[in-house]
């Protein structure tokens, strides 16, 4: 009998062990399934040669009962072979030890828990029929009966040792069974893991009768009214306090408090700025309250049993992200240091790209082909291009640089940049041939399209022209690239620059007259050169009129328009002097008896009007 009870023992772990360690955590991945499912292949290995070397121990014991006291050498052949399979079984349990350790990484636990929902121990294998969680839930619902015995006590749960478990029962009822493999999931031995378990079950149910006596839950009840009194009193002078920082504020007015000035400006006058110090106290009252009652609630809450959880999440609102503020401030402090640096080696780069610019703008370091004018915008095109780099260094060492929402909304916004700023992209890239291009340079006289005057400021986007009347015209670097551009003054230092204007003279005067006068009055004006001499030219022969320009060179570019005022007055001047009429034809030739137009200062002393022409007819 003792043959066969122990083979149906071993058939019944052969069966069971087959389910032992089926549950995986359901967050593993698949690599992980599969490493589970050679390890679980391996204990079935190694359960199944267990089985059959406990039939041949249950044959090989029984053999030696069996023998007569004088065949000593067959007996000590038998308890030979008998202490190596006892001996190969412990190699075996230290093997399933250390596949049961593999399976804990990928291998979950499913918690006891006690009244309170709080957890009391975890169950990770199956034991017969009962997965872990079926067991797990089975063993809470055992638990929680338990407090219904009036007469219940610790001492009254007994460790009953069974063929293949050891039990922990209350009276003919059976609240847990520990098998050998639940042992080896906690490291333990299964009458030691019992035993834990026993004083595990005995005080939760303790506690929980203690705590839910009608002495306990009274005293909670008072001290709950306590809790509350002293926390009205506390609010009550909280706001006390604070009226009385108000009125002392509303105190101070044109005394310390007296506004806050930044040289002539005036940022707060006193009464503004005691509204916003009153504003400051309330909402700091507020806080305050607000904080009061927040450390309050969790010690009510913290008073009772069943809302002792409320306490632990209403701290953990607050201690939670300020928690992993700190740990992932901690966590992300090496990239710190490392952004530090690049940003310290960066930052020294652009100082010394920075010093080659002075040198070059200043003509202490000359390079072939390269315009000192051409320093700066280059300084600038360089510089987002090593910011760009940085970024681009920095960017891994971001938090949260490779989450998708970082990534989609880093995307979105090149998105937005690229569409949104088509004109302002095509404005730079128009500033940047302007600046290559030297097309003009700051303080240059101009002409863009229709508009003539100073160039007081080129950037990125825009060039900005002062014209002779003072009016400041922006105009946009894509319409400068779009539009014809006169420069007066490029050449104007070197080769001087040619200013010009057209007389229209009727053909009485003979035209040397004409040219000499046209060229005395240019040389009579101010900032006009001698040399190289001015010139005339005869631009068209109308039908009553010649016409006349006289050219001029000067260097002072920016000055046209009053050189320009000054060489028309003097050729009003010098045809005067020369007796030339600036005048049209047709009024000349119908003015019978009318005086000259010449100012009377440059008429003859005896000068009389002309007499009227009359033909009298017979």
């Amino acid at each position: 009998m003792k043959v066969l009870r122990l083979l149906f023992i071993s058939v019944f772990f052969f069966f069971t062990s087959q389910f032992v360690y089926a549950q995986t955590d359901s967050t593993t991945t698949v690599t992980d399934t599969i490493s589970n499912d050679q390890l679980l292949k391996k204990l079935s290995d190694m359960e199944k040669q267990r089985i059959v070397d406990s039939i041949r121990k249950v044959n090989l014991e029984a053999e030696i009962v069996s023998l007569q006291s004088t065949d000593e050498t067959k007996r000590a052949q038998l308890e030979e072979q008998l202490q190596s399979i006892n001996q190969q079984e412990e190699e075996f349990t230290k093997q399933r030890r250390s596949q049961i350790e593999a399976l804990k990484k990928s291998t979950k636990g499913y918690p006891v828990t006690g009244f309170f929902n709080d957890t009391l121990f975890l169950i990770h294998n199956k034991l017969g029929s009962f997965s872990p969680m079926e067991r797990a839930d089975a063993i809470s619902r055992r638990i929680k009966r338990l407090p219904e015995v009036l007469e219940f006590s610790a001492d009254s749960l007994k460790l009953v040792e069974a063929e293949t478990t050891f039990d922990i029962t209350y009276g003919e009822r059976i609240i847990l069974s520990v098998s050998e493999n639940d042992a080896l999931w906690n490291d333990n031995t299964t009458y030691g893991l019992a035993k834990n378990y026993k004083t595990i079950i005995g005080e939760s149910v303790t506690r929980y009768r203690s705590e839910t006596s009608l002495f306990t839950i009274g005293k909670g009840i008072g001290l709950a009214f306590l809790v509350i009194i002293i926390i009205g009193l506390i609010i009550k002078y909280i706001i006390r306090l604070f009226k009385w920082s108000a009125v002392k504020i509303q105190e101070q007015e044109n005394k310390y408090i007296k506004g806050i000035k930044f040289k002539n400006y005036t940022l707060f006058d006193s009464k503004r700025q005691i509204t916003a110090l009153l504003l400051v106290n309330r909402i700091l009252k507020w806080i305050v309250i607000l904080l009061a009652i927040y450390i309050a609630l969790p010690i009510l809450f913290g008073l009772f049993p069943w809302t002792q959880n409320f306490a632990d999440t209403l701290f953990g609102y607050i201690l939670n992200p300020i928690k992993n503020i700190l740990v992932s401030f901690w966590n992300f402090l090496p990239n710190l240091i490392t952004i530090v640096v690049i940003v310290f080696v960066f930052r020294y780069v652009l100082k010394g790209i920075r010093f080659l610019k002075d040198e070059i703008a200043k003509g202490n370091l000359h390079l072939n082909g390269f315009y000192p004018d051409w320093a700066n915008p280059t300084y600038q095109i360089v510089r987002v291009l090593v910011v760009a780099f940085m970024i681009v260094v920095i960017f891994p060492y971001l938090p949260g640089s490779d989450s998708p929402i970082f990534q989609g909304i880093s995307v979105f916004l090149g998105f937005l940049f690229t569409f949104g700023s088509a004109g302002s992209l095509s404005n730079l890239i128009a500033g940047l041939v302007l600046t290559y291009m030297r097309l003009f340079r700051i303080g240059d006289r101009v002409k863009i399209g229709e508009v003539v005057g100073d160039v007081i400021e080129k950037s990125s986007l825009v060039t900005r022209v002062r014209t002779i009347k003072n009016e400041i015209i922006s105009i946009p670097n894509s319409t400068v690239m779009n539009s014809h551009t006169i420069n007066y003054s490029s050449d104007a230092p070197e080769k001087g620059l040619i200013i010009h204007t057209t007389v229209t003279i009727g053909y009485d005067v003979p035209w040397k007259d004409m040219y000499q006068t046209l060229i005395d009055a240019a040389l009579r004006t101010d900032l006009v050169l001698k040399e190289p001499a001015p010139f005339v030219l005869q631009t068209s022969l109308e039908d009553f009129y010649v016409a006349y320009q006289i050219n001029a060179y000067i260097r002072e570019a920016n000055k046209q328009a009053v050189i320009y005022s000054n060489l028309h007055q003097n050729i009003q001047d010098v045809c005067n002097e020369n007796g030339i009429e600036i005048l049209s034809p047709h009024y000349r030739a119908a003015r019978d008896g009318n005086m000259s137009t010449i100012p009377s200062d440059y008429l003859p002393e005896d000068y009389e009007a002309p007499s009227f022409n009359i033909k009298k007819e017979k």
